[in-house]
This record gives C-alpha cells, sequence and structure tokens, in this order.
C-alpha cells in the first residue's frame, strides 16, 4: 500500500463529505480542494550580496523538502540599483504529497512556535478562493537551524485552491487545521 500524507486521508475522508453537507453540492467534483501551495521570499540584499539568495534557496528547501529555485527581476528599477535578469529572491511551489505534508508541519509544529500567536487573520483572501499568509521569521520552522541564519527574514505562503469563492475557501482551510482567528 502506498503512503498517503495525514491531511490527504483526512481530506479525502471526512472533510469532503463535510463540505458537501454545508454546501450542498450536487457532484463531488464541486467540493473545493487545495491545488498548490507557494512559499516565496524576497531578499531585498541581493543586488549587494549575491550571497543572500543562495541562502534563501537553501533554507526554502530545508523548510519545504524541495528544491527552491531563485526568482530574477523582469525590469530595471534605478532607484533600487536593480537590473533586468538579476537575482531578486527565492520560491518553491508544492503539489501532490509534499504540499500535504508541508501543511501538516505548518499547523502542528511552526505556527504555535510564534510568539504570542492567538490565530491567523480571515482577511488574506483575494476574491477567487486563494489566501495568502506572511510569516515574519524563518525560525519558527523546526527544520532552520537558528545558529546558521545569518539575517532573519520572512516569507509569504500562498495557498491555491479550487474554491470559488472565499467564504468556500475559509472552510476548506479552516477543516484542513489553519488556526483563524475568532473575530
Amino acid at each position: 500500500m502506498a503512503y498517503v500524507p495525514r491531511l490527504r486521508k483526512e481530506y479525502d475522508d471526512k472533510i469532503k463529505s463535510s463540505l458537501i453537507e454545508e454546501y450542498s453540492y450536487s457532484n463531488v467534483m464541486e467540493v473545493p480542494k487545495l491545488k498548490k501551495i507557494v512559499i516565496s521570499r524576497g531578499v531585498g540584499g541581493a543586488v549587494a550580496d549575491k550571497k543572500l539568495i543562495d541562502h534563501a534557496v537553501d533554507e526554502l528547501t530545508a523548510i519545504t523538502g524541495q528544491k527552491a529555485v531563485a526568482t530574477i527581476s523582469k525590469k530595471d528599477v534605478a532607484t533600487f540599483k536593480l537590473r533586468k535578469g538579476m537575482p531578486i529572491g527565492a520560491k518553491v511551489t508544492l503539489r501532490g504529497y509534499r504540499m500535504y505534508e508541508f501543511l501538516d508541519r505548518l499547523i502542528t509544529s511552526a505556527l504555535p512556535r510564534v510568539r504570542d500567536f492567538n490565530g491567523i487573520k480571515a482577511n488574506g483572501f483575494d476574491g477567487r478562493g486563494n489566501y495568502n499568509l506572511g510569516i515574519t521569521e524563518q525560525i519558527i520552522f523546526p527544520e532552520i537551524d537558528i545558529d546558521a541564519v545569518n539575517r532573519i527574514a520572512g516569507m509569504d505562503i500562498t495557498f491555491v485552491t479550487t474554491a470559488d469563492t472565499d467564504k468556500e475557501a475559509k472552510s476548506l482551510l479552516t477543516e484542513l487545521g489553519l488556526p483563524f482567528k475568532k473575530n
């Protein structure tokens, strides 16, 4: 029998049926699901020091378990001394089992390590069923060695779903375990 992540199994067994009951979908294919998770990080000091990009790529690779890629600038910006084609960040796109494994680690071990944590804000939805979450410190992930970190930096995490509305997407992400703040 092949390995299935805990959250994927829970989605198939419980979450689908509860979303069908809540929104009374006529077809099981209408039930929203998580398509991908994109973790990105901008490195502002990369214009002066190219090694910062390597550190960002290495940290994202350690956090996600998948090789990160450097993102490059698309145009020249004279005020930032930025040229087209220069590396300015790093990103990883997770799909399938790695996506569910990352989400499980984020919910169970990383978010509880945030200082004074009482839930994530629910105003990060974009109107099309996707949710954006900003993390201020990469050291909340247990995969990062605090002694090896040369600079504390944040990252953006985007959850892309097949939901049509923000309400459906929030229900899906809440069922998956994201701890939204109570109003």
